[in-house]
């Protein structure tokens, strides 16, 4: 159902209520090339992560590794998924131009779905922690229908909250320069319920990722120094928690910006400042952009080249240094560096 508003004789969808199009706005921070280059380095560089995690997956014997590597790519499928929907609209506003009004009369594409992304990471940061404290009973429950189980629940949640404006709680606007919709931020109930139920949502999200991230790293930490650890479980281990430590890094740094903005416009009631609210929301699709990146270059492959090279720089200067003398240095090199990227 949708909503109207009444101008004198005419009725307008609330979704144009706020700013009818067509919008005019002429900042520089709208670029015709911009979407264009989002759009095409999102789509490749997820597309060649989504390769690489499946070759990877064929290739792993570990439960825990196959369920982490199920969790990637779930996540590259979200965000691919968020880029085929939202970036051909963009683009082409941008490119050719067009009024929203007459391509979406009744906002039916007014939608956003934005927190499948940081919840996949909590979900991501719970299976580790579990993995890492308990690993012989995560491994005997956490099959791969379970997972597919909890990522299929995740983005039945983010949708879910994402529709809340079409049953009633809040409205979705047309935002400048008239390419997207997001939620209205304005001190009434039903919006300012919805604002704040989806900025606490996706904090609450990056909060227990960065605790339960932290307890796994110290914990990781104490298990890699023990001598009688697995050296190989053990690399596996690090890798998946260096992974999802950028991971949680990327969304941080992309979505904070936008969910402490929204929360603070909603709770003062000042308007919306136009200029931020595009700035931010392109910060937080830059999460769609960089994400790929971690999985692409955290690989142990590429881990195990950065091991080498710090191996022979670590060398180099064992060799310049007189006070050391080279068995020492040779004993040194080789606690740092067995067990692969455990001691990276």
């Amino acid at each position: 159902m949708v909503e109207l508003t009444s101008y004198g004789n005419e009725t307008t969808p609330l979704c144009f209520s706020r700013n009818q199009p067509p919008i005019h706005y002429n900042h520089s921070i709208v670029s015709p090339y911009l979407s264009p280059t989002f759009t095409a380095v999102g789509l490749s560089s997820n597309l060649i992560a989504l390769i690489v995690l499946i070759r990877a997956y064929r290739r792993t014997h570990s439960r825990s590794r196959s369920s982490f590597l199920i969790f990637l790519s779930c996540l590259v499928v979200t965000d691919l998924t968020g880029l085929l929907v939202t970036s051909p609209i963009v683009t082409f506003y941008h490119t050719k131009g067009f009024n929203w009004s007459e391509v979406d009369p009744h906002c039916h594409l007014c939608n956003f779905y934005g927190l499948c992304p940081l919840l996949l990471g909590a979900a991501m940061a719970v299976e580790r922690f579990m993995g890492i404290w308990r690993p012989f009973s995560r491994s005997t429950r956490m099959s791969k229908g379970r997972v597919l189980l909890t990522v299929l629940l995740v983005w039945v949640f983010a949708g879910a909250v994402s529709l809340l404006p079409v049953i009633g709680l809040g409205s979705y606007h047309l935002q400048s320069p008239g390419s997207w919709c997001f939620f209205n931020m304005s001190s009434q109930t039903p919006d300012l319920m919805i604002s704040l139920g989806y900025s606490l949502v996706g904090l609450l999200s990056l909060a227990t990722s960065f605790v339960l991230n932290t307890v796994s790293v110290m914990t990781l930490l104490r298990i890699c120094c023990g001598r009688d650890a697995n050296h190989r479980r053990r690399n596996l281990e690090v890798q998946m928690m260096i992974q999802l430590i950028w991971i949680m890094i990327i969304a941080t740094v992309s979505w904070c910006p936008l969910l402490v903005f929204t929360t603070h416009t909603a709770l003062s009631g000042r308007p919306v400042q136009d200029k931020h609210l595009l700035l931010w929301i392109r910060f937080a699709s830059c999460n769609q952009i960089l994400d790929p990146s971690v999985y692409i270059l955290v690989r142990q492959a590429v881990l195990k080249m950065v091991r080498c090279c710090s191996r022979g720089l670590y060398s180099e200067m064992g060799n310049k240094l007189p006070a050391i003398s080279s068995g020492n240095t040779e004993k040194f090199l080789q606690y740092r560096c067995q067990g692969g990227v455990g001691y990276w």
